[in-house]
């Protein structure tokens, strides 16, 4: 993938708009210290370069109702390529299972399931099992509370 370089009022922008979204042009122009037409140019820019992604509404899920989040390490039996592949493509049919990341290290795969409580939890994991998608063994960590939750440190990350 594609690196870009960004300078500081980009960093600036990409900071401000990951935790609040929903900012005006102009506040947010007036934030970063812009224009509203170059700070909007800017933005259309890191958008097609494709450094800003999409925007989302930060939903609180205990004004729905009740949710649990549980994180789960897993490990697949075997380790082919097609053997990946079928879990992945399991995983993705899930619309519980809000994330999924491939690690390296002692375990294959670290997914994040939000669903209504912890019996639905497991019938999703039964699921998922009864799938034959490759799944070894897995560990659940049920989320008691949310500690931090922030954007990544863009000007730490910047090749700038």
């Amino acid at each position: 993938m594609k690196t870009h370089r960004l300078d500081k009022t980009d960093l600036s922008l990409l900071s401000i708009l990951a935790r609040d979204g929903r900012l005006s042009k102009s506040e947010l122009a007036r934030r970063v210290g812009l224009g509203a037409t170059s700070c909007w140019e800017r933005m259309q820019r890191l958008e097609q370069a494709g450094v800003i992604a999409g925007y989302r509404a930060e939903v609180s899920l205990r004004a729905l109702g009740p949710a649990v989040t549980v994180f789960v390490t897993i490990e697949l039996g075997e380790h082919r390529a097609e053997n990946f592949d079928r879990f992945e493509r399991e995983i993705a049919r899930h619309d519980e299972i809000t994330g999924c990341w491939a690690l390296g290290g002692g375990f294959d795969y670290l997914m994040q399931v939000v669903t209504r409580d912890i019996e639905s939890y497991q019938a999703l994991m039964d699921t998922v099992l009864e799938q034959r998608a490759g799944v070894a063994r897995y560990f659940s960590y049920i989320v008691t509370k949310s500690v931090k939750d922030a954007p990544p440190p863009f000007d730490l990350l910047s090749q700038s």
